[in-house]
């Protein structure tokens, strides 16, 4: 799977990790940085990630941040992006199943890394149901619009 990655300051590190693991366990990866753990601003990574799944060059991203809601927040922001903040398997599986998310962000505060990569295998292993959900996720694109 094609896939793109970024992260701020404040989450370099957990990004690394998890970018590392895609890439052994075969997928293809784009590091959109940040590079180092100097300060620098989360939308500054988010927007890059955000555009690349949302023009199709990526199946799917994943952004980290200290919290992960600064990201999800600013990802948002670019059409066609349903970024979700990753923090229990369940509630990944959710994200995938009903919300059709393409953008996982995770909070390097608040997980470590074993933690992180299964959630990041289940995002990225968890097909979106359709049905119901789909009537939903359309009325999504529709607010987009409006």
């Amino acid at each position: 799977m094609k896939i793109a990655i970024g992260a701020d300051h404040g989450g370099f590190l957990l990004k690394n990790q998890v970018r590392d693991r895609l890439i052994a366990s075969g997928h293809e990866v784009r590091d959109f940085g940040t590079n180092s753990s100097d300060s620098t601003d989360y939308p500054d990574y988010a927007g890059p990630v955000a555009h690349a799944v949302a023009n199709g060059e990526f199946e799917r991203g994943i952004l980290v941040c200290g919290s992960g809601v600064g990201m999800s927040i600013a990802a948002n922001k670019v059409h066609g992006i349903r970024a979700a903040l990753g923090v229990s398997p369940e509630q990944v599986a959710l994200i995938r199943q009903h919300n059709n998310a393409n953008i996982l962000t995770l909070g390097e505060r608040f997980i470590q890394e074993p933690a992180a990569e299964e959630l990041v295998k289940i995002f990225l292993e968890t097909p979106f149901e359709g049905g119901r959900h789909e009537r939903r996720v359309e009325k999504i694109a529709e607010l987009e619009n409006e």
